[in-house]
């Protein structure tokens, strides 16, 4: 970092967060492969949710108090989608490569974006990232992985209901505030498969490693979101979100020796330029959880 006159550090820059948010949820996916393979997609999920549902709340208590009835609805359909979507990415991840599941799940909020450009020329974007994927999963080698495939669409669906839901309740309940409360009815949520799942194989060793996940999602990205929005534009933290599926196919490649063909690098950059694309308009790609 640079000196400041006087010899103080200047901050890092906001870029810099950004990115280490989304470096942050990539490597604590690609960290969690282990855990998966000890107690299962939903298991993991529901140790990992229950451990980041316990630091928000002694984090931010949550405002029971604050809570009005009309909130209720929203506030459980967003901590259900939360647990979904966390199940449904990890068991994709078991089953496809994790640069792969990162593109498909971009599907959900990049469609959101463009939709809400209200622009017909903004449909181009989902399209062109559409095509990206099909470069990935290259189905006319015939042996797609259909179930992985399967998931990380629908994770890509929960991100896309998580963005409406989390924007819908934005102005009554923000921050960790919003999280010390949702985050818990995620984990349960995760439970219902989770715990049956990872019944018999939790040990410390486990605990241990579902709390070190926890910070790494969605503690420290959450809290690196925060900082980077005071000081860039919305926009802008959007179109840096568009290289998500790039740094967890880097990741992929890195930590779990995934090696993408040509045609693959291909697909994930049509991927990134589509998401930064779609951000024109100001629309911002986001995930907390």
């Amino acid at each position: 970092m640079a000196d400041r006159p006087g010899g103080r550090a200047t901050a890092a820059p906001p870029w810099v967060l950004a990115v280490a948010a989304m470096f942050s949820v990539q490597l604590g996916s690609a960290l969690s492969m282990p855990l998966i393979s000890q107690v299962g997609p939903a298991g993991t999920a529901w140790l990992r949710l229950t451990a980041g549902a316990l630091i928000f709340v002694v984090i931010a208590r949550p405002p029971i108090r604050q809570i009005a009835r009309r909130d209720v609805p929203a506030l459980v359909a967003l901590g259900v989608t939360t647990g979904l979507m966390t199940m449904t990415f990890l068991a994709a991840i078991e089953r496809i490569p994790l640069g792969t599941s990162v593109a498909i799940e971009f599907l959900g909020p990049l469609t959101v974006a463009a939709l809400r450009s209200h622009s017909r020329q903004a449909l181009i974007w989902p399209a062109l990232a559409l095509i990206g994927v099909v470069l990935l999963t290259q189905p006319w080698r015939g042996d797609i992985n259909l179930a992985g495939v399967g998931f990380a669409v629908a994770a890509g669906a929960g991100w896309a209901s998580y963005i409406l839901l989390t924007q819908h309740i934005g102005d009554r309940f923000t921050g960790t505030t919003g999280l010390s409360i949702t985050m818990p009815i995620a984990a349960a949520t995760a439970a219902v498969a989770g715990l049956p799942q990872a019944w018999g194989h939790i040990t410390p060793g486990i605990l241990a490693a579902a709390v070190g996940l926890a910070i790494l999602l969605p503690v420290l990205p959450f809290a690196l979101e925060m900082a980077a929005l005071r000081r860039i534009t919305p926009a802008a933290f959007g179109t840096l979100m568009a290289l998500e599926p790039a740094i967890g196919a880097t990741l992929g490649l890195v930590v779990l020796h995934q090696q993408p063909a040509a045609v693959q690098i291909v697909g994930i950059l049509l991927v990134v330029m589509a998401g930064a694309a779609a951000q024109r308009d100001g629309q911002r790609i986001s995930r907390n959880s």
